[in-house]
């Protein structure tokens, strides 16, 4: 996501460092550059001439011009500027006493993974959430809702079958919290019917339910690669049920990102949440700042950390850095670190989150390569991952066949693997040796 964006924002930024004096015309032709790559990235045109008129004047200024690195300076008046245009700080739910979301959206858009996604996180957040269908128009998105639900247990409402009143659906949604076994629900999120487009009938349907529920959040969920009808669907939404918040999803795919500019923009509503892939936990707060970071390539350390705490097992992480330190690690727990990073997410994406990485030119991860290690490792008995010195050739021969490598790739990990145990090795030898000597403690190591 933002990648073409990225790579020519990150380019113009590049030349404006290497410049020790910046002149007037300098700033004129990096906007004009920029300008281009904000409308190829279907920022809307007004959006983007009045973003690149702040950048300009400000980047114009004095104090700027006369500084020792008026480059760098530029560069952070357009990450300013960015942020603020992404939505400034990040605005958390309004989550009152049994708080009640209404998810509004096109078809398509993601409405219901967003909600159960949303529902899921929300648990995650020591909340009771209740899910509620009510897309009366679309059968199999009550069918999906309830899947999603039981699979991150969740309770999911489900209208009468055959009903076509919302408002009577409703009411009787409202009548299934006050069961006894749905009590304890403290945040209610409402999925509700789209269109292909927006419509009267569709319009009077929400308002009609909005009117009814009084809910402290309506989430307007939006497709990232919109375009340029972002701007479009964004006006009519807010226009008609004055939306809250924003819930941009397929942030993980290869749109060109100017959605996320533009409807923030227009509605003057935070982009919320974000749907950062298809899997039912890639979906997290937005944070305009550090989206505004990775797009310039300044990474997103705070974001990485926060990814690590959650994926990661301490106790486990721990008992790794002690089989590492006594070089115990074998071929078991070479699989349990792959997957621990695994947890991560897209090894790409990870990338993105560190400074100078996001955006290298020619450097890709082969997401297959890896596939393919793990399968070897997989394709060993529990034995032979304890003890690698007995895989002999036939041995070797059927981890091969078993995970569809050749032995040739089967020998190279095997190879690569006796390398760093006896990389742990020779830094436990060194330890003992520095510690009987007196000499300094090597950091990171007890």
């Amino acid at each position: 996501m933002f990648s073409q964006l990225a790579d020519k924002l990150q380019d113009v930024f590049k030349d404006l460092r290497g410049h020790g004096t910046i002149s007037e015309a300098n700033v004129n032709d990096a906007m004009r550059e920029v300008r281009m790559a904000l409308l190829e990235a279907d920022v809307h045109f007004q959006v983007a001439k009045d973003f690149i008129a702040r950048v300009k004047e400000k980047a114009l200024g004095e104090e700027v011009l006369r500084s020792i690195t008026p480059g760098q300076q530029i560069v952070k008046i357009f990450h300013d500027e960015l942020t603020a245009l992404l939505g400034g700080d990040a605005a958390p739910l309004v989550l009152e006493k049994s708080a009640r979301i209404l998810m509004v959206g096109l078809n398509g858009a993601g409405k219901t993974t967003s909600s159960a996604k949303l529902a899921r996180w929300l648990k995650g957040q020591g909340r009771t959430p209740l899910l509620y269908a009510l897309d009366l128009h679309r059968p199999a998105a009550i069918e999906q809702l309830a899947t999603l639900g039981k699979q991150i247990g969740v309770p999911v409402f489900r209208p009468q079958p055959g009903e076509t009143d919302v408002l009577r659906a409703t009411k009787a949604a409202l009548d299934w919290a006050a069961l006894p076994e749905n009590a304890a629900g403290n945040v209610h999120i409402f999925d509700t019917a789209g269109r292909q487009e927006i419509d009267e009938p569709l319009v009077q349907e929400l308002k009609r339910v909005r009117d009814f529920l009084a809910p402290q959040e309506i989430l307007l969920v939006a497709d990232a690669a919109t375009g340029q009808q972002a701007v479009s669907v964004a006006t009519h939404f807010h226009e008609a049920l004055g939306v809250t918040g924003l819930v941009l999803t397929k942030l993980d795919g290869d749109a060109r990102g100017g959605a996320a500019l533009s409807m923030r923009e227009v509605t003057r509503r935070p982009i919320k949440f974000a749907g950062v892939g298809e899997k039912i936990d890639q979906f997290e707060p937005f944070y305009p700042e550090r989206l505004a970071g990775r797009i310039l390539g300044m990474g997103d350390i705070v974001g990485l950390v926060e990814k690590a705490a959650a994926a990661i097992d301490e106790d486990e992480a721990r008992r790794m850095e002690e089989k590492l330190r006594t070089a115990s690690f074998d071929l078991n727990d070479f699989l349990a670190q792959f997957k621990m990073i695994r947890k991560l997410g897209p090894l790409e994406n990870i990338l993105g989150m560190l400074p100078g990485m996001g955006n290298m030119k020619g450097f890709s991860v082969d997401e297959k390569q890896m596939r393919r290690v793990e399968a070897i490792v997989l394709s060993m008995t529990l034995e032979e991952r304890h003890k690698p010195d007995i895989l002999n050739a036939r041995r070797r021969q059927r981890i091969a066949r078993g995970s569809g490598t050749s032995v040739t790739e089967v020998n190279d990990l095997l190879m690569r693997f006796n390398q760093m145990q006896k990389m742990m090795k020779n830094m436990g030898k060194f330890k003992k040796m520095m510690a009987r000597s007196g000499g300094p403690r090597i950091p990171g190591m007890r």
